[in-house]
């Protein structure tokens, strides 16, 4: 499956005193690294907003502008980031054919990425498919994308009333979606501590953000793609504590 993927590491995090969504902890791997984790396989993948520290080699960093400016300015930011991308393989040059969006905040999101690409494996996904919880509900930050009807709405967007403070729903308002029902708890995400208490989520370390020095909690195999986190830290001769 030919995929990018646009991760948002977080705003603010009002409701979580200002703790970075990034760096929460997951069976003692940070959210970020879950959310990597979970786009493996992705040609290319931009991770948007604020600075998370070391990331795996390829892995692009960029911000929504101005700061903080929500979801749909950072979706559109991961998309500048990957249309510009020059380090891809040859053999494929250019964005992908359809890019994974992903919030950072849910620690169990692999499960519905794994439904979103099996049933876009299984039919075309059109302008794309919105993962629905269990419950019912749509989650538009975890969704398989065209890339090309996502960056015609970004582009109506800025021509429009402007991207900052936009919500998702607005932004993909005029695509056609097909709803992927996804596995219960998948798109269970944190906005409070009572949330991350639920999901057995818990704060960094003191002094302790996304810096790679958490073990890798998802072992060997899955699809080929981005490298683990402390892989890559050993590669350049640092060791995860």
């Amino acid at each position: 499956m030919d995929f990018d993927a646009v991760i948002l590491s977080g705003g603010r995090a009002s409701r979580l005193g200002g703790v970075p969504k990034s760096g929460l902890l997951h069976d003692g791997a940070p959210l970020l690294e879950h959310a990597l984790h979970a786009a493996r396989g992705a040609a290319a993948v931009a991770v948007v907003g604020p600075d998370p520290g070391t990331l795996p080699e390829g892995v692009l960093r960029c911000r929504e502008e101005p700061a903080f400016a929500g979801p749909a300015a950072a979706v559109a930011a991961g998309l500048s980031a990957l249309e510009g991308y020059s380090g891809r393989d040859p053999r494929h040059p250019g964005a992908a054919s359809l890019t994974l969006v992903l919030a950072v905040d849910m620690p169990r999101a692999g499960a519905a990425v794994e439904a979103l690409l099996e049933a876009a494996s299984a039919a075309p996904p059109g302008d794309g498919l919105m993962a629905v919880s269990s419950d019912g509900r749509r989650q538009p930050l975890v969704g398989l994308y065209s890339t090309a009807a996502l960056q015609r709405c970004v582009a109506d967007a800025r021509q429009g009333g402007g991207l900052e403070n936009a919500s998702v729903f607005a932004l993909l308002a005029r695509l056609e979606l097909r709803e992927v029902s996804v596995p219960k708890g998948s798109t269970d995400d944190v906005d409070t501590w009572d949330d991350a208490s639920a999901l057995g989520v818990t704060g960094p370390p003191e002094g302790r953000g996304f810096d790679g020095r958490h073990r890798d909690s998802h072992g060997p195999g899955g699809r080929p793609g981005v490298p683990a986190l402390n892989s890559t830290l050993e590669a350049n001769g640092e060791k995860p504590g």
